[in-house]
């Protein structure tokens, strides 16, 4: 959990809007003394701060990171399918317990289309980073069991990032025989996903959802929105995080 803690802190300020706000306050420190660059860095961190927060801006950086993913079902069908998890919804007070997040949510429903489409078994991968008694995976279990009806196969409640996931589950597959495999996952962290579940030794059928898709473009999408800049930092989260783990592959 700790590591989590120091690696997620360590993140928020590479990421915007953390090496935004960073950028703009050290031009405000330095204004006092030196005018012209201390107002050039405010000026430019808010002005990059107001594109990161436009729709168009988020929509553009995320569909560069989903340009090359197709559908699953036009690949060689692989031998199962595993589901990421993407966050927990903690304490909900109308399920009376730890469930799973939006994000995760939007996952099991297409890995639980998936698995209806090809029949393959399902393997639930994400464990409890923040120390919360139920894992990503036994709260993706029930959901997909108790609301889709679809059986899971496997549970891996030990992994805290996408390394972990893919390294446990490599654990778990490989004494079966499993080897080719469906990874469902946000079609931005897809990329990134497939990167490190193909060198933890998995054949990978990239399996994404949730594309950054628009129906036709007006005004609204050059003004600031809450959820626009937060994808524009899973873009840099995703960038950042890729290049991080190729650089350790390099240097290994």
């Amino acid at each position: 959990m700790f590591s989590w803690v120091i690696t997620n802190t360590i993140a928020a300020w590479l990421i915007p809007p953390g090496c935004l706000l960073l950028l703009a306050g050290w031009g405000l420190l330095r204004a006092s003394k030196h005018p012209r660059s201390g107002k050039a860095l405010l000026i430019l961190g808010l002005s990059a701060l107001w594109v990161l927060s436009t729709p168009w801006a988020s929509r553009t950086m995320l569909q560069a990171l989903e340009a090359d993913l197709t559908d699953p079902l036009r690949a060689s069908p692989a031998q199962a399918i595993i589901v990421l998890g993407g966050g927990q919804y903690y304490a909900a007070p109308e399920y009376r317990a730890d469930t799973v997040s939006e994000a995760t949510l939007v996952r099991l429903r297409y890995a639980a289309r998936l698995h209806r489409e090809t029949g393959k078994p399902l393997l639930v991968s994400g464990g409890s980073p923040q120390g919360n008694p139920i894992s990503e995976a036994q709260a993706m279990k029930l959901v997909l069991e108790n609301e889709f009806k679809i059986p899971v196969a496997w549970t891996e409640a030990d992994s805290n990032n996408t390394l972990e996931n893919a390294r446990a589950s490599r654990t778990m597959l490989a004494p079966l025989g499993i080897n080719r495999v469906y990874v469902v996952t946000h079609a931005w962290h897809m990329p990134r996903a497939r990167w490190i579940f193909a060198n933890a030794g998995f054949d990978v059928v990239p399996a994404p959802t949730k594309f950054a898709t628009n129906f036709r473009l007006t005004p609204r999408d050059f003004m600031p929105k809450a959820d626009a800049l937060e994808d524009s930092s899973h873009f840099f989260h995703e960038i950042i995080g890729l290049a991080w783990y190729r650089l350790k592959s390099i240097l290994n």
